[in-house]
């Protein structure tokens, strides 16, 4: 018969305090044996998930066990003398459990085979005629007791756990975030600091690492959840952080290439992003860092879409080197900027249409819904105006560089 189903029996029909306390006296001297008993019984029980944690939490399964098992006799024999408190020893193992990192379920299932195995020890006492007072309303007393300590053991280790698991939490993240930082602010060429790094992180020293920029907007601030969703079903770990009000996160494992990162991600972009590549690991973090935001910032804030570094190259060399931007943009389109607001706007569509096609005025003129020969004298007003040809490659590139830097979004 079960504990359960006997302590469903019992009912009202009880027995008295001291009775039920004599019989629990009677297994104070075999303590340590029933809890090496319950000790073997977990480890054989679970015991690939033992190993994973090494003979340490083995070793710390034992001498909890006995520790429980004895004090709770004591006090529920009446033997107990000075503050002995169970709770206070629920409540530690709870804590403790939580920093190992051993599941709350196995935890508590160590506790339900204890109460189990402590009742049957008692029952097994009584069954070889150790004493005439523990009779079957006895045992019946003694379940109904230990089925309530358990609730009671549950509770109490169950809260303890979850506020150290909270705990501990904090502190890890705390920790990988101060690692972020450290890695943003050039740490990560120190060799030293790479190794505690990667620790703090806990990624593997031969995993790919990428860096992935959110610019949030406010509407978009809390819609990153499709994101990480993304990354957790792709085997993609990621390690998120802020700084300076950007959201960024590390990526680390196997990972595609930047192209098909943002592939991955560009579905559920809730704002502008930017991806790159960590070259060299960890000492490559700060410039991939770096080059994924300045990606993301070549995107129209009404933009929701994910860049690469690559994708986005000249867009993203005239965002860092803002100075040379100014002086490139007067020495080539500046002449075109500074024409009437109708002439410019025409003469800057015509450029961008023949860029796009290679400087051929024919395949621009259907762009553009106009005759080749408009086109034509609209690039001899460019020519004269710039004093750069399409004819010339070394031109032909200054004045997209010169477009695509004056064209980029702001801010």
């Amino acid at each position: 018969m079960t504990l359960g189903a006997l302590v469903g029996e019992a009912g009202d029909d009880v027995v008295g305090e001291d009775a039920v306390a004599r019989a629990w006296g009677l297994l104070l001297d075999s303590s340590d044996a029933i809890a090496d008993s319950i000790t073997l019984t977990l480890l054989e029980r679970d015991s690939d998930a033992y190993e994973r944690y090494g003979p340490e939490l083995r070793a710390d399964v034992r001498a909890s066990a006995r520790q429980h098992i004895k004090r709770g006799l004591m006090i529920m024999s009446g033997g107990a003398t000075g503050p002995l408190n169970a709770t206070d020893l629920w409540r530690e193992t709870g804590r403790r459990r939580a920093r190992q990192g051993v599941p709350l379920e196995m935890v508590l299932h160590a506790y339900t085979v204890g109460a189990r195995m402590l009742w049957e020890a008692l029952v097994a006492k009584a069954g070889a005629g150790a004493d005439h007072l523990v009779d079957e309303r006895v045992l019946l007393t003694a379940a109904s007791r230990v089925w309530s300590n358990l609730d009671t053991q549950n509770a109490v280790l169950i809260d303890a756990y979850r506020r150290e698991s909270a705990r501990v939490h904090r502190q890890d993240l705390q920790r990988q975030q101060a690692t972020l930082d450290a890695l943003l602010e050039g740490r990560g060429g120190d060799p030293a600091y790479v190794e505690e790094a990667r620790a703090a992180l806990d990624i593997g020293a031969g995993d790919d690492l990428a860096c992935v920029v959110v610019l949030h907007e406010p509407d978009s601030a809390n819609d990153l959840g499709s994101v990480e969703d993304r990354l957790d079903r792709a085997g993609i770990g990621a390690r998120w952080h802020v700084r300076s009000g950007v959201y960024f996160g590390l990526l680390f494992g196997d990972l595609p290439d930047e192209r098909d990162l943002c592939a991955l991600l560009d579905p559920h972009a809730p704002a502008r992003m930017g991806v790159a590549r960590a070259v060299g690991g960890l000492p490559g973090f700060a410039t991939a860092f770096l080059l994924a935001n300045r990606a993301a910032e070549t995107l129209a804030r009404d933009e929701r879409r994910v860049v690469s570094v690559a994708d986005r190259l000249p867009e993203v060399l005239m965002i860092g080197s803002p100075q040379v931007t100014s002086v490139l943009i007067e020495q080539t389109i500046g002449p075109l900027l500074s024409q009437p607001e109708a002439q410019r706007d025409t003469l800057i569509e015509t450029l961008e249409a023949l860029l796009r096609h290679d400087g051929s005025p024919t395949h621009a003129a259907v762009d553009l819904f106009c005759h080749r020969n408009t086109v034509i004298y609209r690039l001899k007003q460019i020519e004269t105006l710039t004093g750069r040809t399409l004819a010339d490659p070394r031109d032909k590139m200054l004045l997209s560089l010169a477009l695509a830097a004056e064209t980029r979004p702001q801010g």
